[in-house]
């Protein structure tokens, strides 16, 4: 029985497995829950969509359907919000996983609506996630993300003293997250940060500027901690910092 089911989550995430010594009722629960879920993703049919097994939580909502896309295995835990108020809407790669009271929200106004937020395949994204797309939000594949992450690419103008800052202008640069990076729990990501292939993050971290690939990167504000490298280059930098006999 166990391993029937192993397989039919397998053709999902070809990398699941579970432990030894898990219990066949926790088995039994986490099966029941994935099927409601399943079958909660047959909503999508009465927009005329196809649902590519999709699987949502209770109460996930969403607005503007129709610039809503997504790929193979989308997975919405409960309450999740999917707005797609913008020029572009949203678009979900295969198998992305969004986590419970996460927000992925392009605009909140019907004036200067935003642009676009686009994840890629194999994402997840943890709990109470908030996701801004005004000035467009970029996460490639293979990312991890830690619940509470709050991306925010807009900046309000505050520098003409005779008008209200409400009423000025914002800029838009926009937020890139590469491919294959982890980021921690709690992480503030703002405006116009682009941050690099294989790149991880610390939670906690207050990201408010770019950094190349393959960054460790931790801090309020952010700051290089190191760099990742494989095996030949930890050799040959370890070489030359050799000193001479």
């Amino acid at each position: 029985m166990q391993n029937g089911i192993m397989k039919i989550i397998q053709q999902q995430d070809s990398n699941s497995k579970w432990d030894a010594t898990l219990n066949v009722t926790a088995l039994f629960e986490f099966v029941f829950i994935q099927i409601s879920s399943f079958i909660r993703g047959f909503r999508v049919v009465f927009y005329f969509r196809k649902p590519n097994g999709m699987m949502l939580g209770k109460e996930v909502s969403f607005f503007n359907m129709s610039k809503i896309k997504w790929g193979k295995c989308l997975r919405l835990g409960n309450q999740v919000s999917i707005s797609a108020l913008g020029k572009n809407g949203i678009h979900f790669g295969d198998n992305v996983s969004i986590g419970a009271f996460s927000r992925v929200v392009v605009s909140t106004s019907l004036n200067n609506v935003g642009n676009k937020i686009v994840i890629g395949n194999n994402v997840g994204i943890g709990e109470f996630a908030y996701l801004d797309g005004t000035g467009d939000i970029e996460i490639g594949d293979e990312c991890t993300v830690g619940h509470h992450l709050s991306c925010n690419p807009e900046n309000t103008n505050y520098g003409n003293l005779e008008t209200q800052i409400n009423h000025q202008s914002v800029s838009r640069k926009g937020i890139t997250i590469g491919k294959n990076c982890s980021i921690g729990s709690k992480v503030t990501i703002l405006d116009g940060v682009n941050i690099g292939y294989g790149s991880s993050v610390a939670e906690g971290s207050l990201v408010t500027k770019s950094f190349s690939e393959n960054s460790v990167i931790g801090g309020v504000p952010a700051k290089l901690l190191k760099k990742r490298k494989n095996d030949l280059q930890k050799y040959f930098s370890n070489l030359l910092s050799c000193k001479p006999i």
